[in-house]
């Protein structure tokens, strides 16, 4: 039977087809894939395979005269920059044999090129292989251009991420807005649900075939027939694309394995990923470490504990970082599954436990002790290490996990966590009994610059929401605005006066947030992303002015995400004499739904690759019994949220499917994991609509 352990070592089994390619050549790669091959064994695959040297894909690298060959993996099109950077490399380099590998395929360059018949071989590759040839400066040296789907990132047991799929996120009705201005008026659109592919922007139908023929490859390599279901706009327009892709009826008709997978927009619950209340190690590590450069899932783990250097200003340029992702160590994995998927207590005490036994099997001088777990411990420990070159390469991947999480629990930003998961839970309640208006005035009071009469000493301490926290407790309000606003039994006279009221209010907040953010003497990444601007001094009142009054357009579209859907519309539950008001996961219901004994039929949940089919069955179902397919009908479930999923939620679907069907096998699939100030650098972001795919 098919198992989640079989899609697992999938991306193995891809990249397999790029090492038999790199012996004794010079391998150049893009941050995309380098973070897809960063899960599947890294660097050392391809040396183990042969490769001589790997380097940055940029106009600044070259080879050398004694290197003849070179491997460029890519996650673009051949066009564009991407055509630039190879014909700067090989112009400096004195290459005979080049392989160019894309994980774009053939068929989605013809769309780039605007061609729309179908046509026999690869074209487009073939005449660039004569390119290559011609910047070589020989027409008979040997040149190769294929594509493999290298996309995927086997990051846990039970999940793939999709690295180069990164920033792909649902779209909102501004975005509809956008889509809409360049239609005629009679072509228009009412909603995103109505939305196709071919409506989009080509950058971003180019993102969604790429995708959806990357997961075609991955049920062609596990010999898989798979009925898609999706839940929200996006997640319907890529189902389609993968339910119709021409290459996959043959596979379809005879594939003896068979699996269900669902598409759920990340915008159906913004709650979830922008609260703190995720009480999980890994989400907590990728909230106060800096990101591994070019990664977007990965961070820096400080290795200086593991040396005799003294921490200097120059120390962190010294010594190379480590990071989360230890492929290599069997104890390393099973620690980091356990760290991503259980709480964070457990996770603290296996890491401790880990600690220890790693000592004691190196007979190191350990002094046990019990107790609350505190970063002091863990490094005592971990410095052990140093006295021993063979104990330190032999537990490598335990010791930079330990340092990862040591590194954390003492993060000067790490109290900031505690404070925002305080605020969400007050605003929580008191949404229950106000009117939105009223608990979003609640925020006001918090938004003072850095250095103001109250903030500066609070501040200092950490523990106080900066501009991300803030943007992020907005996110999570406007996400349950729709819920929340009590409509029952208002006329419209009052319906107005409260439209009127929060307008008035978010002219306060857009003011409040201005000097907050113009005040910054530097701009985290999501300010960047929002303003567009790299430094404060570039940042002048007018344009951070203009930049929060274009999000609070898209806050107001959060409240209406779930406006479509018929039974899964609400993750918030009022509380009452009893219970407090809480927070009820999407993901939770869509799996509650999904793996009911009953097998209920849900509305929210559609069907999306019956097609003809599926039409007959609806049909014929007028007039007789006919079982129409349901997502719990095959033995594998594979998940996919689009636009990220968090390490909490992980174990949240875990933990459900083993309570609602015991011994069901589910795979998370997504294009990232999420740490709260993730999801508003998306939201925010300029180029939702057209991603920069290297053109």
């Amino acid at each position: 039977m098919l198992t989640t352990e079989d899609f697992i070592q999938l991306p193995a089994q891809m990249w397999q087809k790029v090492l038999s390619k790199v012996k004794k050549a010079l391998v150049f790669m893009d941050d995309r894939c380098v973070e897809s091959l960063h899960w599947s064994g890294g660097a050392a695959a391809l040396f183990e395979a042969g490769a001589r040297n790997v380097k940055q894909f940029s106009s600044f690298e070259s080879g050398g005269a004694d290197e003849p060959k070179a491997v460029f993996v890519v996650s673009t099109l051949l066009k564009g920059r991407t055509v630039d950077i190879l014909k700067d490399i090989i112009s400096l380099s004195h290459f005979q044999y080049c392989v160019v590998i894309t994980t774009v395929p053939h068929p989605v360059h013809l769309l780039a090129n605007n061609v729309t018949t179908e046509m026999d071989g690869s074209p487009v590759f073939e005449q660039f292989e004569e390119k290559l040839c011609e910047w070589m400066g020989n027409m008979n040296y040997t040149a190769e251009v294929m594509h493999v789907p290298v996309v995927f990132a086997p990051v846990s047991q039970q999940m793939l991420l999709v690295p180069t799929s990164a920033h792909l996120f649902p779209l909102l009705s501004p975005d509809l807005e956008a889509i809409n201005a360049k239609r005629p008026e009679k072509k228009r659109f009412g909603s995103l649900v109505d939305v196709d592919v071919h409506s989009l922007p080509v950058e971003l139908q180019i993102d969604i075939k790429t995708l959806a023929s990357a997961l075609n490859a991955m049920f062609e390599a596990a010999n898989t027939r798979e009925e898609s279901y999706a839940v929200g706009p996006m997640s319907r327009i890529i189902a389609g694309e993968l339910a119709s892709y021409p290459q996959a009826k043959h596979r379809r008709k005879t594939a003896p394995n068979k699996a269900s997978i669902i598409f759920v927009d990340r915008t159906m619950d913004l709650t979830g990923a922008v609260g703190h209340h995720g009480d999980n190690l890994v989400e907590k590590i990728l909230t106060v470490l800096k990101p591994l450069p070019g990664h977007v899932t990965d961070v820096q783990v400080d290795m200086l504990e593991l040396t005799s250097l003294q921490r200097t200003p120059q120390s962190d340029t010294t010594l190379a970082p480590g990071c989360l992702a230890q492929t290599q160590s069997l104890p390393a994995r099973a620690l980091w599954e356990t760290m991503l998927t259980s709480k964070h207590k457990e996770g603290l005490m296996e890491v401790r436990r880990q600690l220890v036994e790693a000592a004691s099997k190196e007979k190191l001088p350990i002094k046990m002790s019990m107790g609350r777990v505190t970063p002091e411990q863990l490094c005592s420990y971990i410095q052990l290490f140093r006295s021993s070159w063979g104990a330190l390469e032999s537990h490598c991947g335990v010791l930079q996990l330990g340092l990862a999480t040591a590194q954390m629990l003492r993060h000067p930003d790490l109290p900031r966590w505690d404070s925002c998961l305080a605020l969400e839970r007050l605003l929580l309640q008191a949404l229950g009994g106000s009117s939105f208006p009223a608990v979003l005035r609640q925020l006001l009071p918090l938004m003072k610059p850095r250095g103001g009469e109250s903030s500066a000493a609070s501040r200092s301490r950490g523990d106080e929401c900066g501009p991300d926290e803030l943007i992020s407790l907005l996110v999570y309000l406007y996400s349950l605005a729709d819920e929340a606003q009590p409509a029952a039994g208002q006329d419209a006279e009052e319906e107005e006066e409260e439209e009127e009221e929060l307008e008035k209010l978010e002219r306060e907040l857009i003011g409040a947030l201005t000097l907050v953010v113009t005040s910054e003497t530097e701009l985290s990444p999501l300010l960047q992303k929002l303003t567009g601007c790299t430094s404060p001094e570039e940042l002048s009142r007018e344009r951070a002015h203009s930049a929060l009054e274009d999000m609070f357009q898209t806050l107001r579209a959060l409240s209406h995400t779930r406006d479509h859907l018929k039974q899964l519309n609400s993750v918030y539950s009022a509380g009452d004499g009893v219970h407090q008001a809480s927070y009820r996961p999407f993901l939770r219901q869509v799996l509650e739904e999904v793996l009911h004994p009953d097998r209920r039929e849900c509305p929210d949940i559609e069907h999306m690759s019956g097609g003809l089919t599926d039409l007959l069955k609806t049909g014929f179902s007028m007039f007789m019994k006919v079982n129409r397919p349901h997502p719990s009908d095959n033995p594998l479930l594979l998940l996919f949220l689009v636009g990220g999923v968090t390490p909490s939620e992980l174990r949240l679907i875990k933990d459900t499917a083993a309570a609602h069907k015991p011994g069901t096998q589910v795979l998370v699939l997504s294009t990232r994991l999420l740490k709260p100030t993730d999801v508003p650098e998306l939201l925010f972001s300029t180029q939702r609509l057209s991603p920069d795919i290297g053109v």
